[in-house]
């Protein structure tokens, strides 16, 4: 019995603690898959929360993991981890059984887990801390209290650590469709051998106050003037077996022209900055973006600022004296936006599409050094 409850419990330490540090990679992911979860259950007041749920959760996770290692305080670790784990069985079992949420991202973007095999993994862990719960009083601490202590004032701070960085410097590792080396024209592709989905053309009239839907093939036979357009959609008849790795990803300008393609065939370098918001004063890296401003201007690298607020942008750049002949808006869709940029701003450097390198704002420093390397453009 002991060796199993050792057994046990060490399982489910190395366990909190490798899910929690994966997620600390990239503490914004987890926040994006609680507004996912917020958006089905309609309640969206609590989406400017989430980023700090997803902070102190996944600070918790490890913390509850080091402290069950150590066997430290296994009264108290025991409940929390009892009704974490219930939390947890009951968010992926809802997106299991619901099936309106595929990735529940409990081992974040790195090792992508379908919701089926999320639900498996919470309810094995949830008999083993249901076990330990039953078992805590047969736990003894394997350190002194003093030392059990210092160990865990330690890991509630590299676990906050861990975090600031990588919301101010971008994960360490990346493992969204975006990474350095990445072409991404190709990774829009579907992969080769992949069925796309069969879709037909939908439309939506109305005829005496009543919509009639119909397909491309299907009109109405008495079709006339009386029937009032009001949509037209493509309809998914058969799901096809594979998706492109890089989706929903569009350059659109001010005017409506989708430019996506255009731009990332061009030869040579290019500048993206992705902002998702900005801040109705100057922000602590208008000087550093100024100067990468003139680096592009005397390389004659083009620069396009993507966002989904053009107009914040636009009167960003016109308090600044940036002109629409210097830089270029282009509109994108914020959830590829927040795929694509980790930090507000971001900024990328391609070449022919493909990615060359990528910075957050507190890093245009090295942005500037990369830019002023570079050969001037014809």
């Amino acid at each position: 019995m002991k060796l199993f409850i050792n057994i046990s419990r060490i399982f489910v330490g190395i366990l909190f603690i490798f899910s929690g540090l994966i997620k600390a990679n990239d503490p914004l992911g987890l926040s994006y898959k609680m507004q996912e979860f917020f958006e089905v259950w309609n309640i969206h007041w609590l989406d400017n929360y989430t980023l700090v749920f997803s902070i102190v959760m996944i600070a918790f996770e490890i913390v509850a993991g080091v402290a069950v290692l150590l066997g430290w305080r296994m009264k108290l670790f025991s409940w929390l981890l009892l009704l974490l784990i219930i939390f947890f069985t009951f968010l992926t079992g809802y997106a299991f059984l619901s099936d309106k949420i595929k990735e529940c991202g409990c081992f974040g973007n790195c090792i992508p887990l379908t919701a089926g095999q999320s639900f498996a993994k919470d309810l094995l862990l949830l008999a083993l801390i249901v076990f330990l719960f039953v078992n805590r009083n047969k736990i003894k601490p394997f350190l002194s209290n003093l030392n059990s202590q210092i160990i865990l004032i330690l890991t509630i701070i590299i676990s906050f650590s861990i975090q600031w960085y990588v919301l101010q410097y971008l994960p360490f590792t990346d493992c969204l469709p975006y990474k350095v080396g990445v072409n991404i024209p190709e990774k829009m592709k579907v992969p080769p051998g992949a069925i796309p989905d069969s879709t037909v053309i939908s439309f939506i009239y109305e005829k005496n106050g009543k919509q009639v839907e119909f397909t491309a093939d299907k009109f109405p036979s008495d079709f006339d003037d009386s029937y009032k357009f009001i949509k037209r959609y493509d309809k998914l008849v058969r799901k096809g077996n594979a998706e492109p790795d890089i989706r929903d990803f569009s350059l659109v300008t001010l005017s409506g022209n989708d430019t996506t393609q255009q731009i990332l065939q061009q030869p040579g370098y290019t500048i993206f900055v992705f902002a998702k918001e900005l801040p109705d004063s100057n922000p602590p890296w208008n000087k550093e973006f100024s100067v990468i401003f003139s680096g592009k201007k005397m390389k004659n690298i083009p620069l396009y600022f993507i966002t989904a607020n053009a107009e914040q942008v636009e009167v960003y750049l016109g308090r600044n004296g940036f002109t629409m002949y210097d830089i270029t808006i282009l509109k994108c869709d914020a959830t590829a936006i927040k795929t694509a940029a980790r930090a507000n701003p971001t900024l990328y450097l391609l070449k022919h599409g493909t990615i060359i390198n990528k910075w957050s704002a507190a890093e245009f420093d090295n942005a500037i050094l990369e830019i002023s390397r570079l050969p001037v453009q014809e």
